[in-house]
């Protein structure tokens, strides 16, 4: 396993990256709220990564780059986007059809904190400090009051839709510590191998389950798949694998973070949902969670060191 951090010495563009990919995956689940208003979960996913794939492709060429013909990338490509996309958004797009997209957006925003626990747990590629396990545990705290105490006495559906969302952030975690894979690749030509595969891959159960030449979506939700598609699947996944390498794993975990109130404010603007106040508690949570997991180790003791001067 590569070692997280790269070298190199991070800038302001890096983190502007960081924070372009956060608003890139925000508008995820308020768009898929709208999409699947009359388009089948199925469908959306293949239809968004196909239109993706396509608007990459014709950059790509414009680029004077192509997609590799070999098995072993190939292999790679399909690995890391049924662990970090494929699989995943099926799960949460069938999971928001019980789950309001304000709290879809906080319970996916957990994968820093799975990452950080597998990390800890069984690849141990990087050391786990203090600060992030104590992070881990008050991002854990936040999921379960977001869920709702009651959850345990009261599994309905939407409780397993949020477990199913919570699954898919685990999976999340997977393809984001494995995804360093791909860092060989021009992130443009990873993401389009990836999002050409996922589309292709879901494409015959679409056919099968939904007929989709029998549908009758909206104009809002083609717009919706669409704009899914440019935004959060083609410059999304492109601007996730340069935060890899730039990067590294935990850092570009901290995007968890960052779109959680951008997907709230989003949620509220584009859906209309209201705010509920455990999920207002639970936010502070989790951001106060991943905060601490993303706090720089070197900085976090410059700090302590100023504490203890005073």
């Amino acid at each position: 396993m590569r070692p997280d951090a790269p070298q190199a010495r991070r800038g302001w563009r890096d983190y502007a990256l960081l924070l372009a990919l956060a608003c890139c995956w925000s508008s995820t689940y308020p768009l898929t709220k709208i999409g699947i208003g009359s388009i089948p979960p199925i469908t959306f996913i293949s239809a968004r990564s196909l239109i993706a794939a396509a608007f990459l492709y014709v950059i790509l060429r414009a680029r004077g780059l192509r997609l590799p013909t070999d098995a072993k990338s190939w292999k790679l490509f399909a690995q890391q986007q049924l662990i970090n996309a494929t699989m995943p958004f099926l799960l949460i797009t069938w999971a928001q059809l019980h789950v309001p997209a304000s709290n879809t957006v906080v319970l996916a925003s957990t994968t820093p904190i799975f990452a950080f626990l597998i990390t800890w747990g069984i690849t141990r590629h990087e050391p786990a400090t203090m600060l992030k396990l104590s992070g881990a545990i008050l991002g854990l705290l936040g999921t379960a009051l977001i869920i709702g105490l009651d959850a345990i006495s009261a599994l309905d559906a939407n409780i397993f839709a949020e477990i199913v969302i919570l699954i898919a952030s685990i999976s999340f975690a997977c393809g984001t510590i494995f995804g360093l894979r791909l860092s060989d690749y021009d992130p443009m030509v990873a993401a389009t191998g990836s999002l050409l595969f996922g589309g292709l891959v879901v494409m015959p159960a679409a056919i099968l389950v939904d007929h989709p030449w029998t549908l009758r979506p909206t104009a809002e939700a083609v717009a919706a798949t669409f704009a899914m598609a440019i935004f959060s699947s083609a410059f999304g996944l492109m601007l996730f694998y340069m935060c890899l390498a730039r990067l590294g794993t935990l850092t570009t975990n901290a995007q968890g973070y960052l779109r959680i109130p951008i997907g709230v404010g989003l949620s509220v603007l584009l859906v209309g949902e209201t705010v509920p106040g455990n999920l207002v508690a639970g936010l502070v949570l989790v951001m106060a969670g991943v905060a601490a997991m993303t706090i720089p180790a070197d900085r976090y003791r410059k700090w302590i060191d100023r504490l203890r001067s005073r």
